[in-house]
Parts: C-alpha cells; sequence; structure tokens
C-alpha cells in the first residue's frame, strides 16, 4: 500500500504582532489550504528571534523550518511542498532551503516553491496587485513602498522593482528598503524631483510589523512618515502587509502550481 500523505509546509519569516500575523501570514495559510484540501497544511518561521518572543511573551511554539520538516517526519509524511512567503530569494530564503535539503532522504519528494519576486513575471504580477489597490491614486501623489533591504546579492531587486514601475507607466511609484538600497534619502530625493503634493506610504513587506508600525509609520526622528513630513509633505500611513491582498495571495498559490509542474 502506498503512503499518499502530503504536507504543505508554508514558512514565513514570522512577526510578533497577533493581528497581522492572521491577516497575512495565516490568510496566505487559509488561501493555499482551500485551494489544496489534499494537502496538510503546516506552518514554520525563519526569524529565531521571532520564535523566541512568542514562546517567552505569549506561550506560543511554532517550529523553525528544522523542526517542521523533523515534525513531519515523525508524522509519517513522505512529500512535502514548501513554500516561502519571503519577499525576496534573500538569507531567510537560502537558509530555508539548506534546511529543507538536509532531509533531502527522508521524503519520497520534496518541491521548493519561489518567493514572492523571483522572475520578471514575479514583478509584474505584484505591481498589479499592489496599484489594484490604489486605483484612485492621482498623479499629484507619490505612492512609497517600503521594503526591508538586505546585504544579500539579491538586494538590487528592490531598485529593479523600482524601475519596473517606471517602466509600466507608474512614474509615482517609489521603492525604498529599511536597511539596504535603496534608502530613505535615496527616496527622498527622488521625489523631489516628482513634485508631489501628498505621499503614500505602503510596507513592500508580507507582515505590517514592527518596520512598518515604527520605521515607516512611527514619530520618531528618523521615521519615513517623520523624514517625508519634515521635507514638507502630507504623508498617509496604509499599515497593512501584502499578505493582506488577495491578489498576492494569488502569487503564492501560482508558485505553488509551478513548484508541483517540476
Amino acid at each position: 500500500m502506498t503512503n499518499d500523505k502530503k504536507a504543505l509546509l508554508v514558512v514565513s519569516f514570522g512577526t510578533s504582532h497577533a493581528i497581522t500575523r492572521e491577516k497575512t501570514i495565516g490568510a496566505i495559510e487559509e488561501s493555499i489550504a482551500r485551494a489544496y484540501p489534499e494537502y496538510e497544511v503546516r506552518r514554520a518561521f525563519t526569524s529565531g528571534m521571532i520564535l523566541k518572543v512568542l514562546e517567552k511573551r505569549d506561550g506560543i511554539v511554532i517550529d523553525n523550518v528544522a523542526e517542521a520538516m523533523n515534525r513531519l517526519v515523525s508524522d509519517g509524511y513522505h512529500e512535502v511542498l514548501v513554500q516561502p512567503t519571503h519577499v525576496i530569494p534573500g538569507d531567510e530564503y537560502d537558509s530555508m532551503v539548506d534546511d529543507v535539503m538536509m532531509f533531502e532522504d527522508q521524503f519520497e519528494k520534496i518541491t521548493i516553491g519561489t518567493p514572492l519576486l523571483y522572475n520578471t513575471d514575479d514583478y509584474r504580477r505584484v505591481i498589479h496587485a499592489v496599484m489594484d489597490q490604489f486605483p484612485e491614486l492621482s498623479e499629484r501623489e507619490a505612492l512609497v513602498l517600503m521594503g526591508h533591504g538586505t546585504e544579500h546579492p539579491i538586494n538590487p531587486a528592490y531598485a529593479a522593482l523600482d524601475y519596473q514601475f517606471k517602466d509600466m507607466g507608474y512614474h509615482n511609484v517609489f521603492v525604498g528598503t529599511v536597511e539596504a538600497y535603496p534608502d530613505v534619502d535615496t527616496v527622498l530625493k527622488r521625489i523631489e524631483g516628482y513634485h508631489p503634493d501628498k505621499i503614500v506610504l505602503l510596507p513592500l513587506m508580507v507582515v505590517a510589523g514592527d518596520h512598518a508600525v515604527n520605521d515607516m509609520a512611527g514619530e520618531e526622528e528618523d521615521s519615513w512618515k517623520t523624514i517625508f513630513e519634515k521635507a514638507g509633505y502630507e504623508v498617509d500611513c496604509i499599515l497593512k502587509g501584502l499578505g493582506e491582498f488577495q491578489a498576492i495571495r494569488d502569487i503564492y498559490l501560482e508558485h505553488i502550481s509551478e513548484a508541483m509542474k517540476q
């Protein structure tokens, strides 16, 4: 008798914010579970810091990738598809792949899906998904997307996304990062060349967690909101993670479908 137990492990960076966690990561997992009822959907987070905070502060224990894979082995699953919710294939994605492939001899089949921004088609899909949320964005408004940024060689993906927004006709959309290039000063210089009346800030992150609440929308001197207001702009902050948008969740579903065809 063949073993047909199949699991779909959804791997996220994670967040310690309960409300946004369910609106984003939880919503992605629910969409996947509805689309693939023949799979058992499991959760893993890659941020050790967030896992520690959740366990110590909230008593919530969530598996890291290795623990989740071990559990699937123990539970008798022979096939697993791993789908990351990471935005780019950076350090967290690389580490996830390494952890998953440690178990390649313990499953009949392991398939790994791709993160949100992986190829040129993904960039177009994400741009359409984001702009669908702003049908009334005027030419006198600038939409600024705040990504995380990384020292990983994939970091130019953010500048490439900015370029492709412009190439698709969205000259009033700008992409920057908290921790790398393009930084907020670079974005501000680009915006000053456009001269909008108002700036709309949106996190280019799956969840609207600490970076969105503090670095983007906080009242501190170095928050993006404060920096743009001091430059003379009216600022509106949208505290929604990308995972809240159905069109973004659909991209992850497409990535799973593409992975299954491998």
